[in-house]
């Protein structure tokens, strides 16, 4: 019997390694999902290239293009729902998600964000922990909503922050554990094991 694979889309605005990492738990699977399409908003985006490079649709639209977000939005929606998109997944997508987007994908739409929320939200969150000087940093999986980085978290890693770490090292070991975290995160709503309650998310251990 075949189990029906949770349907993603990816949202992307760079490099794509987040991306890469979830294409790859995919295919070795490792995770009940399939990338159906990859959604950037910018042409020049490696994310896009990856995508090819696995043969999945992959799709840019520039904000100048469109008189508002809105329509942007609305663009970017219907290319999502276009290809059955399920799920939606942020990986490096650096603008804030409206509710012309967000709506219809109310609880099924998620981020990745490299902090242990709800410390450290918004834009270079690891360089944030450091210059703080926190002595534990690390990654969170949280799903989205109309604020920025505060749905409810689904998972996280700490990282510890070694005494000789500069931003860089410290981004690159944070990094790591994003690309274990998202695709097991992911695994556990393509099994059903996900609710949420609130600000809380239960993770059932039946399988």
């Amino acid at each position: 019997m075949t189990t029906k694979k949770l349907q993603l889309g990816i949202l992307a605005s760079g490099s794509g390694t987040n991306l890469q990492s979830i294409i790859d738990a995919c295919e070795a699977g490792n995770v009940d999902a399939q990338v159906c399409v990859v959604v950037s908003d910018k042409e020049d985006a490696k994310a896009l290239d990856r995508a090819r490079n696995h043969n999945i649709p992959a799709f840019s639209f520039n904000r100048k293009s469109f008189e508002s977000k809105k329509d942007f939005e609305a663009a970017m929606l219907k290319c999502l729902k276009d290809h059955g998109v399920e799920l939606v997944c942020l990986a490096g997508y650096m603008r804030i998600v409206g509710k012309t987007l967000l709506e219809p994908y109310t609880d099924n739409m998620i981020n990745i964000h490299p902090a242990l929320l709800p410390a450290f939200p918004g834009l270079d969150g690891q360089r944030q922990a450091w210059e703080y000087g926190a002595k534990v940093a690390g990654c969170t999986v949280h799903y989205v909503d109309d604020k920025m980085d505060n749905g409810p978290i689904i998972g996280q890693v700490a990282v510890e922050v070694k005494e000789d770490d500069t931003v860089d090292t410290l981004q690159k070991r944070i990094l790591e554990q994003e690309h274990k975290l998202y695709p097991r995160c992911i695994q556990l709503i393509a099994q059903g094991k996900v609710k949420i309650e609130g600000r809380r998310v239960k993770i059932s251990s039946s399988s």
